[in-house]
């Protein structure tokens, strides 16, 4: 099957292009928003084609998974085809509402052209998408090669733009968790961080746009994960610690909560719960040891790639027979 998809979030893209199919990724001179195409910083194989708007028309597309509502346009204006009509398409909602939670309109609610996977039951159950059909895949991961070792008394987090994010990624909580143990930070746009929060660099160290495969392996070797996003699907990152084996500490809220059982991390909405449990990891690195290890079993079982591909496999091939 040959799947058109741009490429949005590098963390998901990489766990789907893992799988038995082509992949046709858009790319431009600018590399853009756009026309980004194959990843820099992960690793994909070579069943990844990057495909220039001008070519795709001639390309032979099964089915298009859309992440941006401006995608239907491209579709049309870069195949001449109509989605759901011409051509089968899932629309991937990555993103938690924004709005009036939990009322907001999802912007392909009462279509009759496709349909709308979520990747969270978190998400499909506050979006209001009306009459159009959804389905939930949960997220997969690659299992990184690093195992966790936790030598080092210090916390890390991903996150991406947290000082434009702010709030949304609990920036303004960093402070309270670097008074137990410095923090390392990883991710895109960090660089301003130790500036905003006016932490020292013995409390705070940023990792810019480090490649996936060397942040895991220094992630691993910090005692535990923090995860203070207030509002987002799920991060992969937070995923990607649990299969390593690293205790992790999050705040509860959207799907965390069903991601992270009992005896694999600490979760709670009261921050100072949460900042006496990275305290206790730090002091005690056989209780960090015994929930990573749980945290492990439990992202292999249920984020495991093998199910996330068989899944996927499944809904488009239902999709494409669909509308032959």
């Amino acid at each position: 099957m040959n799947i058109l998809l741009w490429h949005v979030h590098g963390s998901w893209t990489t766990a789907l292009v893992h799988g038995r199919h082509r992949y046709l990724v858009p790319v431009n001179a600018a590399r853009d928003a756009y026309g980004l195409g194959r990843a820099r910083t992960y690793d994909w194989p070579d069943t990844v084609r990057e495909v220039t708007a001008e070519r795709l028309a001639r390309e032979d597309v099964d089915v298009v998974l859309l992440q941006r509502p401006e995608e239907v346009d491209l579709v049309h204006t870069w195949l001449g085809r109509r989605i759901g009509r011409d051509l089968p398409a899932v629309y991937v909602e990555h993103n938690t509402p924004r709005g009036e939670v939990p009322q907001t309109r999802h912007p392909f609610a009462d279509r009759d052209d496709l349909l709308v996977a979520h990747v969270t039951h978190f998400n499909e159950l506050f979006w209001d998408t009306g009459a159009t059909r959804t389905a939930v895949i949960e997220h997969g991961v690659v299992a990184p090669v690093p195992r966790w070792t936790g030598e080092l008394d210090r916390l890390a987090l991903v996150t991406n733009e947290p000082v434009r994010r702010w709030r949304v990624t609990g920036t303004d909580l960093m402070p309270r968790f670097a008074a137990v143990a410095p923090l390392d930070v990883y991710g895109l746009g960090v660089s301003g961080l130790p500036t905003r929060l006016g932490l020292p660099a013995d409390r705070l160290a940023v990792h810019d746009d480090v490649p996936q495969d060397r942040m895991h392996a220094q992630v691993a070797r910090r005692r535990a994960y923090l995860h203070l996003c207030r509002w987002t699907s799920l991060g992969l990152s937070l995923v990607e610690a649990m299969a390593m084996g690293m205790p992790v500490l999050a705040l509860a809220s959207t799907e965390a909560v069903e991601a992270i059982p009992a005896q694999a991390g600490v979760l709670s909405t009261r921050v100072d719960t949460l900042v006496d449990a990275a305290r206790w990891l730090i002091d005690e690195p056989d209780a960090a040891d015994r929930l990573g290890a749980r945290a492990r079993e439990v992202a292999r079982t249920r984020y495991g790639l093998d199910r996330f591909l068989a899944d996927w496999d499944r809904l488009l091939e239902e999709e494409v027979c669909v509308s032959r």
